[in-house]
């Protein structure tokens, strides 16, 4: 649903005069089983952590976190297809369906919101790979600039910090890891293209001709994926730290970038 042209939050309060948008609805047979694709029935090989609480998921690129407008189902329906054990399992976070990496899901409410009230509190610290355009110079950089929800409503404190990993001049490119302190919507792709360093391959916020130039490294996707999370484990308080492998697809990318002298010269931090 959409209220004045932008997506209703859970918390969304209704106003006198507000504009409602309810979107189109296929009702399926009660019978009819969510159709799953390979990649989301290989999805329990993806799992990085697992306990009585929690699940942690590498999640791939290409597949949302949940059904909507235009997609039957995601992560989360996938998940409890193939887990019919589970019982409760609800998303405690979300990521873009073209951005790969760490999501975590919970088993209990209890453990839900206890996550929830950790993300709000900036006590999770998630940390993203991306591959920017241009050449990153001066090294460590906080992007502290209000981000609005949706288009037309009240902006909120946002703070990113850029981090250079490894530059490459001839192609012009970096890459970078992206400290979210915030997790506002699509924030490390849009405090990226305010940086004037736009993530490679975003076609919302990004730069067409920069990403055409990567093409040759075969970068045929958004260059985001988030690396690793660091949280206090809701049941035991103990610090759990996360990593997710970089998919083979862009460690391609960041392989040809660094060994092809045709294409491109690498230059250290």
């Amino acid at each position: 649903m959409r209220v004045n042209k932008g997506r209703a939050k859970p918390a969304t309060r209704l106003q006198l005069g507000d504009m409602i948008r309810i979107p189109p609805l296929r009702t399926a047979s009660k019978n009819e089983p969510m159709r799953l694709s390979p990649q989301m029935r290989c999805l329990d090989t993806q799992i990085l952590l697992e306990d009585s609480s929690l699940l942690i998921l590498n999640k791939p690129c290409g597949i949302a976190v949940h059904g909507g407008s235009g997609i039957s189902g995601g992560v989360i329906e996938a998940l409890r297809i193939i887990r019919p054990d589970y019982g409760f399992l609800e998303l405690a976070h979300r990521l873009d369906k073209d951005t790969s990496g760490c999501l975590v899901l919970a088993k209990t409410r209890q453990v839900l919101l206890h996550f929830q009230n950790q993300l709000r509190s900036g006590q999770v610290k998630k940390h993203y790979s991306a591959l920017v355009a241009g050449v990153w110079r001066g090294g460590t950089k906080n992007i502290d600039v209000p981000l609005e929800r949706a288009q037309g409503q009240t902006s909120r404190d946002s703070l990113s910090i850029f981090r250079p990993v490894e530059i490459f001049a001839p192609a012009d490119v970096s890459l970078m890891d992206i400290h979210l302190v915030t997790g506002r919507m699509h924030q490390a792709r849009k405090h990226a293209s305010l940086s004037g360093h736009p993530v490679l391959g975003d076609k919302k916020y990004g730069d067409k001709e920069a990403h055409a130039k990567t093409r040759q490294a075969g970068l045929k996707r958004l260059f985001l994926h988030a690396h690793s999370l660091q949280f206090a484990h809701p049941g035991n308080g103990k610090t759990i730290m996360v990593e997710a492998p970089l998919p083979d697809d862009l460690t391609t990318v960041l392989n040809q970038l660094r060994h092809s002298p045709s294409l491109i010269a690498k230059t250290n931090i």
